[in-house]
């Protein structure tokens, strides 16, 4: 389902560094606030000139009372810039934009559990947010390098939601990875939601194919107008509706990540191409 988009310029209210390199804002507006759903991203301008001239993707981490919170990761120069940010600036947003998780289970057959690789556990809170609300057993798992990377662990307990972390350096919870998580908990009766980073969401296309589980992927990518107008964000999929002719003329077929994702049912996405 298709949601109305706003551009709209409005007060930080907060923007409080979480841990070495992620930072959590929050703002409030009823208008982006009526109309986003979980797995939506929006397109923030970095600072008050076009310098840096693209807006920066990033998710919908929370809403609650019309307050947006977004949770990212300093990763160029456009997240650091908007990480000097203080409270009483001013953001410019454009949103909420894209496709959201299709989160409506089958009855009492059908359990969620999410799977969140480093910052790719931010649209999987506002995704829990929602699940609780029609099933009391939700399963998230979260990986990370090392201790100090992990998220959201208090505020996914707070929703009662079932936690299992694992990290590379085995420094907390499993030594190993979330998909060493993931393949402990596997089974036919469980709906997947996954964010991370490209070769673990790999592994995990892998992993839910051998038990044909219904698994859709939240995709992080780099985008440049966020409208699905340049382009830039195409990846090749299984069957499309956007076609392109490649230098050899022969026809493939792609999806923009921006306008047709950020999620997309795993099974469609051509990951030998990613």
């Amino acid at each position: 389902m298709r949601t109305k988009n706003f551009s709209v310029k409005k007060e930080i209210i907060e923007n409080t560094k979480v841990s070495s390199d992620c930072y959590r804002m929050t703002f409030e507006s009823k208008e982006i606030a009526g109309q986003a759903r979980p797995g939506q991203f929006l397109h923030i301008r970095c600072t008050e000139s076009y310098d840096p001239l693209l807006r920066r993707p990033i998710s919908v981490y929370s809403i609650e009372n019309n307050i947006i919170e977004i949770l990212y990761k300093v990763i160029g120069r456009g997240t650091g810039l908007l990480s000097k940010k203080t409270s009483g600036d001013t953001i410019d947003v454009l949103g909420p934009l894209g496709s959201g998780f299709d989160y409506q289970l089958v009855s009492n057959c059908q359990l969620p559990i999410l799977v969140g690789g480093g910052i790719g556990i931010a649209p999987l809170y506002f995704l829990a947010q929602r699940l609780v609300e029609q099933c009391s057993n939700v399963t998230v798992l979260i990986g990370a390098d090392t201790k100090r990377s992990i998220l959201c662990i208090d505020e996914l307990e707070k929703l009662d939601c079932k936690v299992k972390v694992s990290t590379d350096d085995g420094s907390f919870g499993l030594h190993g990875t979330v998909v060493d998580l993931l393949r402990k908990e596997l089974n036919s009766k469980l709906k997947v939601f996954v964010c991370g980073p490209v070769p673990m969401l790999k592994q995990v296309n892998q992993l839910v194919s051998k038990y044909n589980v219904s698994s859709q992927v939240s995709l992080e990518r780099q985008m440049a107008c966020g409208v699905g107008a340049c382009m830039g964000c195409a990846i090749k999929t299984q069957k499309l509706k956007l076609k392109r002719q490649n230098s050899k003329g022969k026809t493939q077929n792609y999806k923009r990540v921006c306008k047709d994702g950020p999620v997309f049912d795993i099974k469609e996405i051509v990951w030998e191409e990613m």
